[in-house]
């Protein structure tokens, strides 16, 4: 990546999480409850069997309402986990909300056995949290790259959670960076099969 999309990617990522963690909690929660119930509208929510999902961190879109729900609908709920030393995510099966613990960097993750690990190839819907999003669908993580690395393996769909102060007008975009097929705010669901 060059160095000046590097800076404009911090820039974008300092601004915007300021942004999402000046949101205050009433209105975060009436927020968090207009997407999940979008989510839920969602064809490919209602289609999906097998759905990772994330366990929300810090001022992130929440996700434990919408985790719950799956884990009770009889759809099969997958966390990651990050492998930091390999510098990736590796998923596994959740039955119950007792088995999210504080992992890496203290973010909830799944504390399961390795039997439980499922391949994102198996996934019908992949949600996922990010930072920043744009109208062409470009996501901005927290600079890792496991999300990108992750989805780049194979994803049938590919949703993002966002509140509307996470839509900037641009993200620079590197080859393999993975966009997004929809992303869902509190106002609207950006639909990035319509943009051309």
């Amino acid at each position: 990546m060059g160095e000046s999309a590097r800076k404009e990617k911090n820039l974008i990522r300092k601004e915007v999480l300021s942004r999402r963690d000046s949101i205050i909690a009433e209105t975060k929660r009436l927020n968090d409850l207009k997407i999940k119930e979008k989510v839920l509208a969602l064809p490919e929510f209602g289609a999906a069997h097998k759905i990772l999902l994330y366990a929300s961190f810090r001022s992130e879109v929440d996700t434990l309402d919408l985790l719950k729900y799956c884990l009770n609908s009889g759809k099969v709920i997958a966390l990651p986990k990050v492998d930091n030393d390999n510098g990736r995510l590796t998923l596994y099966r959740m039955e119950d909300m007792n088995e999210v613990v504080a992992g890496y960097m203290g973010i909830p993750e799944p504390q399961v056995h390795e039997g439980r690990r499922m391949p994102v190839e198996e996934m019908d819907l992949i949600i996922v949290p990010g930072v920043a999003f744009d109208w062409h669908c470009n996501r901005l993580g927290y600079g890792k790259g496991f999300y990108d690395k992750l989805l780049a393996r194979g994803a049938k769909a590919k949703v993002a959670l966002a509140y509307e102060e996470q839509i900037v007008e641009h993200i620079p975009s590197e080859p393999y960076d993975i966009k997004m097929d929809k992303i869902i705010t509190d106002k609207r669901i950006i639909d990035c099969s319509e943009i051309i």
